[in-house]
């Protein structure tokens, strides 16, 4: 029997817009559903959502575990309001902010993945970088329907070695920085502390800078307090504002002014900035 919950998001929500890049090795997005392979209680299950043009969006899985677990990961109940009002008269990202408005960051299904996602995208292209985790994941974790596997955790990557991980194309520096954290933290319960806290923590360890740890925030905890300083993306953005090259250090002066907020904002930058929605000469001009 399956289960089907029937979501109106709270705020502005495009689902389209929010996980059009979204497709990895557990999920797919196809014709407007987002479907999602999901390990609940250590079942396998499949969970799928689509929105209606009313803007509701339909979530069958199951077991409510299931439909829960993927009303999260799409961060439908996670109205981001706050952020496009405090934006919508800046000069640099409010064009984006109004015509991305549904916009929100999606979530992977374990804190694991996202460090996984963090090692993999370090100083590589992102289509490498989600090549190279997908590999990781088939190779790992268990599949399901529709070729897709379940979300690698902390278990199944500390068990790992760091010779194994190279030889799947993760640098060996990398893989052992990775297969230490997961052998030493609880990752998943890093969801159950501040983001302050889980910052200090994860920046004791080798092998993650700034943007890792905003990979692990956005979508691994759910968080959009840690903006992606150094993104290559954001490193483009400015050297093209500046026109000169440009350190990754150097952007955390973009994502600065929106404090609490400077998650999201990457996520509108990177995506304005492909769309050409940003103004650079009001940027340049504040």
């Amino acid at each position: 029997m399956s289960v089907e919950l029937a979501v109106t998001p709270k705020g502005p929500y495009s689902l389209a817009l929010s996980a059009r890049f979204a497709s990895d090795a557990t999920r797919t997005v196809r014709d407007g559903i987002v479907t999602q392979l999901l390990s609940v209680d250590g079942r396998i299950e499949i969970a799928r959502a689509r929105q209606a043009p009313s803007g509701a969006v339909t979530v069958t899985a199951d077991s409510v575990e299931g439909a829960e677990r993927l009303r999260w990961l799409l961060a439908l109940d996670d109205d981001h309001s706050p952020f496009l009002e405090r934006v919508r008269g800046d000069a640099f990202l409010g064009r984006a902010s109004r015509e991305l408005r549904g916009l929100r960051p999606v979530r992977v299904a374990t804190v694991a993945q996202s460090l996984l996602r963090a090692f993999c995208g370090q100083l590589i292209e992102a289509k490498r970088a989600r090549r190279l985790e997908q590999t990781i994941i088939r190779t790992l974790c268990a599949p399901g329907t529709e070729r897709l596997h379940v979300a690698p955790t902390a278990a199944e990557l500390g068990a790992l070695s760091p010779a194994q991980l190279r030889q799947l194309g993760l640098h060996a520096r990398r893989g052992a920085s990775l297969v230490r954290l997961c052998r030493s933290l609880d990752l998943e319960r890093l969801r159950d502390h501040p983001t302050d806290a889980v910052i200090r923590r994860l920046e004791r360890e080798r092998g993650l800078g700034p943007w890792s740890l905003g990979v692990v925030c956005l979508e691994g905890l759910g968080r959009w307090d840690h903006g992606l300083v150094g993104d290559l993306g954001l490193i483009k953005l400015l050297r093209a504002m500046r026109g000169r090259p440009v350190e990754g250090w150097e952007t955390a002066e973009l994502l600065e002014p929106y404090g609490e907020f400077a998650g999201i904002a990457s996520v509108y930058m990177l995506t304005g900035f492909a769309r050409g929605l940003l103004s650079f000469d009001a940027a340049a001009a504040a």
